[in-house]
């Protein structure tokens, strides 16, 4: 007996310590999976939960990116960017709620994976898009831009991934960004890509897109 208590002595120690190094961990890695501005995913937190969302029936890809991004900045300097971005985060997360996921690509570049078991994105995304336009601060109404957004259905491309999906909601939102559209659903059938002037490392947007919405 004496020798069994001993052990656990020893022992019990050597666990709380373990465990503590455990938690501090998970903190850790929760902490790095966190935009330290908007408190949104990272890519990396993003597509380990959106992965997940997509194999899910009605999920569904949505990517958007906030237009003038560089003049808010050249105009109000970046703590006023900043705050855009922040207040852009907290509606978008807000819209996405606890069942779907909301993450920070980078820069003004913002995705999220909803399910969408009524067939009401279209709608919701219609709405988050007049959200989006509103001054970041009401104290300052000049503080203040429209976000193009972009969005596919997984289900009417299937066997794709993640990073397809994001790759034709990115071509629907550019096409929306230059139609001053609002809000494009990436269309179906034959999809045609364009020279339409993307940054370098991005690819043309698709024509076949349907607005979904008209820009503030």
């Amino acid at each position: 007996m004496n020798t069994l208590t001993t052990a656990l002595t020893a022992v019990l120690p050597l666990a709380g310590g373990w465990s503590a190094h455990v938690l501090w961990l998970r903190r850790r890695l929760h902490t790095a999976r966190r935009d330290p501005l908007t408190g949104l995913h990272t890519r990396d937190g993003f597509t380990h939960r959106a992965a997940d969302l997509l194999r899910k029936e009605r999920a569904v890809v949505l990517l958007a990116d906030v237009d003038d991004f560089k003049q808010i900045n050249d105009r109000y300097g970046h703590a006023a960017g900043d705050a855009l971005l922040k207040a852009s985060a907290d509606r978008l997360a807000h819209y996405v709620g606890a069942s779907g996921v909301a993450g920070r690509l980078g820069g003004d570049e913002f995705a999220a994976v909803v399910l969408d078991p009524h067939g009401t994105a279209e709608d919701l995304f219609a709405a988050l898009h007049a959200v989006l336009a509103r001054p970041a601060d009401p104290a300052h109404p000049e503080l203040r831009t429209t976000v193009s957004l972009g969005w596919v259905r997984a289900a009417d491309f299937p066997g794709e991934d993640l990073s397809q999906l994001l790759g034709r909601a990115d071509e629907a939102m550019y096409a929306a960004k230059q139609a001053r559209a609002g809000v494009k659903r990436a269309g179906l059938g034959r999809l045609f890509a364009t020279m339409a002037g993307r940054s370098a490392g991005r690819r043309g947007a698709r024509t076949d897109t349907t607005a979904t919405g008209t820009a503030a």
